[in-house]
């Protein structure tokens, strides 16, 4: 069984699951054309970033986020979890927060559901750390892995927000409802939001689901399956005027 085969035996999606004549992506409501000039959409959760923080460079960055104790989340995990990948990435991946395997090693997504996500970024020839960034909206672990509250995230999205400005990925995915609401600014219930891509600052959004509910409820891998196609397709329609310089 060559690689390949078995990503797809791992999404459930063996023999391959190919679209017959996919429909060109929807636009959502809320969205504008890749190619229009767009205002920035501040997501409603957000708040004013702490001072100063609009001009960190990298380091300066995740000191800031080691050392911060703005919210009740940092004194009861073992350490933040700032993010990982190619820090020029034009595929930038967000998730909810860290779990119990992340809060132990400080990276996301390295326990069963990062090895999902790995096979998800193979399946559409990606791989983490080359080209990928991967971040979560809170930089601490919930208490149970419970869901992050609205205070934690507000506090706590701007330090995204900055990753995103340093970054500036051609592509977003957001990966659960948690972050596709916190970066979209409105709730909404997650089927609403896959299928179309969103703007996100004049960058495009896509929302499918996190890798811990695939694990769950391996059925709707297909249905993930079907949005990382559409990834696929908006990244291949972005005009190179939008690369990074």
């Amino acid at each position: 069984m060559d690689r390949n085969e078995a990503v797809l035996r791992e999404l459930n999606l063996y023999p391959q699951w190919v679209r017959r004549n996919p429909p060109a992506p929807v636009v959502a409501e809320q969205s504008v054309p890749v190619t229009a000039e767009v205002e920035a959409i501040a997501p409603a959760a957000a708040v004013a970033p702490v001072s100063g923080i609009g001009n960190l460079g990298w380091a300066e960055l995740k000191q800031q986020v080691r050392d911060c104790t703005a919210c009740k989340l940092r004194a009861g995990c073992t350490q933040t979890v700032f993010g990982v990948g190619d820090e020029r990435a034009e595929w930038l991946f967000v998730g909810e927060g860290p779990g119990a395997d992340e809060d132990a090693q400080g990276e996301p997504f390295v326990g069963q559901a990062g090895k999902l996500l790995d096979n998800m970024l193979l399946a559409i020839k990606l791989r983490r750390g080359k080209n990928v960034y991967i971040a979560n909206i809170v930089k601490c672990r919930p208490p149970g892995n419970r869901t992050p509250e609205a205070d934690e995230i507000a506090t706590c999205l701007p330090y995204l927000q900055r990753q995103i400005e340093l970054i500036k990925p051609k592509l977003i995915v957001a990966l659960g409802k948690t972050a596709a609401t916190a970066l979209l600014g409105r709730d909404a219930p997650l089927g609403s939001l896959r299928g179309v891509w969103h703007d996100y600052r004049g960058v495009p959004l896509l929302v499918t689901y996190h890798p811990a509910y695939l694990l769950r409820s391996p059925m709707e891998k297909a249905k993930a399956w079907q949005d990382l196609c559409l990834a696929t397709e908006v990244m291949q329609k972005i005009p190179d005027a939008t690369q990074k310089l």
